[in-house]
């Protein structure tokens, strides 16, 4: 079954969920399209493993990027540290972005990923609440969406590129998050009485 998911998210991320049959990741596998359905009825399936697969582990990742912030971290610091943790997943995982943000994927992974979503921006929200406590909710969630919807699109753009150029990506989007937030908290640091709103959100 690794082996079969494995191959899968090489013909997804190659060819895109639509495009991918059956035959094509069995040949990637290196196995008969007899012994992959053995395993999985269609691609369908396969893509709905590998999804659940990858939605558990970006759950753990997320919940180490976002964990409560230490008392005098600086935005900046905050910043880099979780782009680097998410863009390392999506690095080692290409095939994540493939499935939950191409136009065709399943209903069921699509649920998934919305729901994903939310949660994200909930942990977003708390960090965020933690350098601007006095910022209205709204004001809070407006910020959240924006500064995930940066986050994708720099993404794309990492991905597309490798060694050199995409560290300069990486920093790039680093750099557009931090001024992007920062002249909301005035430049200040979490200090050791600031809210941390993130340990109670879910």
């Amino acid at each position: 079954m690794a082996q079969l998911l494995e191959a899968a998210a090489s013909v997804f991320c190659t060819t895109g969920y639509t495009a991918a049959s059956t035959n094509a990741i069995a040949r990637e596998a290196g196995v008969s399209p007899g012994t992959l359905y053995q395993f999985f009825p269609n691609k369908e399936a396969i893509a709905i493993e590998l999804g659940d697969r990858l939605m558990h582990e970006m759950r753990a990742t997320y919940g180490e990027a976002l964990g409560p912030v230490a008392p005098a971290t600086t935005l900046e610091e905050a910043v880099g540290a979780a782009v680097d943790r998410f863009v390392a997943f999506n690095c080692d995982h290409p095939v994540f972005f493939a499935l939950m943000h191409g136009p065709d994927i399943p209903g069921r992974i699509a649920e998934d990923h919305d729901a994903l979503h939310l949660t994200l921006i909930s942990r977003v929200e708390g960090l965020l609440s933690a350098f601007l406590p006095d910022a209205p909710a709204a004001g809070i969630t407006r910020t959240a969406q924006v500064c995930l919807g940066i986050y994708k699109a720099g993404l794309e753009l990492i991905l597309a590129n490798e060694g050199a150029e995409r560290a300069a990506y990486v920093q790039e989007l680093k750099n557009v998050l931090f001024r992007y937030v920062e002249p909301l908290t005035d430049g200040k640091a979490l200090t050791p009485d600031s809210p941390d709103t993130l340990a109670t959100r879910p």
